[in-house]
């Protein structure tokens, strides 16, 4: 599980760990996809995309998919289903939260492909620092791990195999 606020890298992330692990067990399931996509909703309390990404996930799980779940995921309206989640799976979960300034966040907003979409009043709107589960087993991680050690550290604790290097094309004779 990879939790942050907007702006803090996640899909970045897990974009990443995907590419870097390229095999096809491993479902990463984006909070915005789920709620701002499939359903069109607002992220508000009692939301129908919680129930949603929870059904998704243990769907996935069941079916033998490594699971990357990533989102906002706000600890006051995503906490119960997510501490459930890790509850109720047999096998090892992690937990990671990216704890970024919100000028950093800002920053990293305007790279974005839809940073015209909202600007820095909404993000200081949705801003939440420091949005802890209670649970003691999620990992902080700061601003001044890089995208690559961030991978680096969610792919070894997880135990995802890096996918081989593609190889290159044979020498064509002239």
């Amino acid at each position: 599980m990879l939790r942050g606020n907007s702006g803090s890298g996640k899909s970045s992330v897990a974009a990443e760990v995907r590419r870097r692990h390229g095999h096809r067990d491993l479902a990463v399931v984006a909070q915005d996809v789920v709620r701002r996509e499939i359903l069109r909703e607002r992220d508000v309390p009692g939301a129908a995309n919680i129930d949603l990404i929870d059904t998704i996930v243990r769907w996935s799980l069941g079916h033998g998919y490594h699971v990357l779940l990533e989102g906002i995921l706000y600890s006051g309206r995503y906490g119960a289903m997510l501490e459930a989640l890790v509850t109720d799976h047999p096998g090892p979960s992690h937990l990671y939260y990216l704890d970024i300034p919100f000028e950093e966040t800002l920053r990293r907003h305007t790279t974005k492909p839809n940073a015209h979409h909202f600007g820095e009043r909404e993000m200081a709107r949705w801003y939440r620092a420091r949005d802890l589960l209670p649970c003691p087993h999620e990992t902080v991680i700061g601003p001044d791990q890089s995208l690559h050690a961030t991978v680096e550290q969610i792919m070894r604790d997880a135990r995802l195999p890096s996918a081989p290097e593609p190889a290159s094309a044979p020498d064509r004779p002239n």
